[in-house]
This record gives structure tokens, C-alpha cells and sequence, in this order.
């Protein structure tokens, strides 16, 4: 499965509890990098690359001397390059033939362009400082990129990448009470609110709690599913600890 695919993922699951706070919905401008590292489409494809790798990011925007958004120039656009001998290795010649004269253009404007501007990608999507951090995750996973250009007025006033969005994970982020004076039947109740309205939520009968633990019983359960129900019962206030016996029908819970 794809890395970033996977991370995508993981990162819109894991912002369901930032993407709203006391204060109200986290934006694009809560979380923004605002100190922009920018290229300009006359700068070299060395000089570009050499400012990703001491920065440490894996893209810049393109801006012209106004500061009006062009594109974006990313590894992805530098991985295929005729001087350290990644360039598209030479194809057969019925696949030579199959392709049109302008993707074999393109390819070879990519792998041997000095200039930003002819690497870059320009199909750029861009979001606005109000813009809620759930959108702009859901956003990076469907389009499969890393960061996104945050604009006002048609100018570019930040970023937004995949960093900053684990980064407000680790401060903004409410930690879940570890201890609270509830009793197992509210423990319980809590339980089943967390999961209610979940297609994989446990009927009644199948979650006790007993000092604190949570047991969740039922049918052989698919490993997503069983992780979804057990995570719901582990942000539990008051929970101390769950333990799964799906396939297993109902019982008071053993002390081994």
C-alpha cells in the first residue's frame, strides 16, 4: 500500500479531535506556517532543489515578483532527472509509438529543464485561512500531496502541510481524562454513547465493565472493525483498560 496513502489516512482519522475546540473550529490560520520559503519560476532547478534540502520540506511555491501564486515545484516534480540518471529509461518502440509526440515532449522538458518553470506543477490546489484543518486534510489525502498554499487576495499568506497538521495533533489535541470517579454502570453507558450511531457498534448486551475495564464481547469481528470499537471504548473517561473476546458469547469476565 502507498506510504502516503497510509499517512493521509491516518492523519484525517487522528485530527477528528482537533478539528474542534472550546474555542470553536481549528482553521488554516491557527496552524500555519506563515515564515514562506518560495522559489521563482526563472530560479534553477539546483538552486530549488538545494533550498528543499536545507529547509528540510519537500516543496515550495512558485511566486512571481508580486507574490501571485504560479505553482508549486515538489520532489515528485525532480525525481525523474537526466543528470544523476533517473530520467525515463528508453522505452520499446511500439510504447514509443503508442505515446503522443506531446507526453514525449513533456518528459523531456522535465528531465532536462534548467528552469523552475518548466518543472513545476501548476494545477495547484489552495485553500483560505478560514478554512477548517478537517478540509484540509481530506484534501491532502485525495489529492495525494504534502502541503497546500494558504491565500488571501490572491496572494499566498502560508502553508499548510502534513507536519503542521501532526504538529497541532500534539498541541492542540484534548488528552482524554485518564482517571475519574465513575462508576462501571456510567463507564458503561459512556461506552455505548461513544460507539452509538457507528455501523459497528456492540448491542447492549455485549459491553461489561468491571473495575474500571471494559469488556467487549460478540461475533468474529474483522480487524478494522474490532480496532474502531476498541479505540471508542479506550477514549472512554474513566476507562482503565479493554479487552476484546469476540467470537465468544457473552460472560461475567474471569480474574485470570
Amino acid at each position: 500500500m502507498n506510504a502516503d496513502r497510509e499517512t493521509g489516512g491516518a492523519i484525517t482519522a487522528l485530527l477528528d479531535g482537533v478539528s474542534s475546540t472550546k474555542e470553536g473550529i481549528v482553521r488554516a490560520s491557527d496552524i500555519m506556517t506563515t515564515s514562506i520559503i518560495s522559489a521563482s519560476p526563472e530560479m534553477s532547478v539546483r538552486h530549488a532543489a538545494g533550498m528543499m534540502v536545507f529547509a528540510g520540506i519537500s516543496g515550495l511555491p512558485v511566486v512571481d515578483e508580486s507574490g501571485r501564486l504560479l505553482g508549486m515545484v515538489t520532489e515528485g516534480d525532480l525525481m525523474r532527472r537526466a543528470e544523476i540518471g533517473t530520467g525515463v529509461k528508453q522505452r520499446s518502440w511500439w510504447l514509443e509509438l503508442a505515446a503522443s509526440t506531446t507526453e514525449l515532449a513533456s518528459q523531456y522538458v522535465k528531465e532536462h529543464a534548467r528552469k523552475v518553470k518548466d518543472v513545476m506543477t501548476t494545477d495547484v490546489s489552495t485553500v483560505t485561512e478560514t478554512c477548517p484543518v478537517a478540509d484540509i486534510a481530506e484534501l491532502l489525502e485525495r489529492r495525494r500531496i504534502k502541503r497546500v498554499p494558504v491565500m488571501r487576495d490572491g496572494k499566498i499568506v502560508g502553508v499548510v502541510s502534513r507536519a503542521n497538521l501532526i504538529r497541532a495533533l500534539v498541541t492542540m489535541a484534548p488528552e482524554v481524562p485518564t482517571a475519574m470517579e465513575n462508576g462501571d454502570n456510567a463507564i458503561r453507558e459512556d461506552v455505548l454513547a461513544a460507539m452509538k450511531d457507528h455501523p459497528w457498534a456492540l448491542a447492549r448486551e455485549n459491553v461489561t465493565v468491571e473495575n474500571g475495564t471494559v469488556h467487549l464481547w460478540g461475533p468474529v469481528i474483522r480487524g478494522e472493525e474490532g480496532n474502531a470499537i476498541r479505540v471508542s471504548a479506550e477514549n472512554v473517561p474513566g476507562v482503565k483498560d479493554v479487552k476484546t473476546h469476540f467470537g465468544l458469547p457473552p460472560s461475567v469476565p474471569s480474574s485470570d
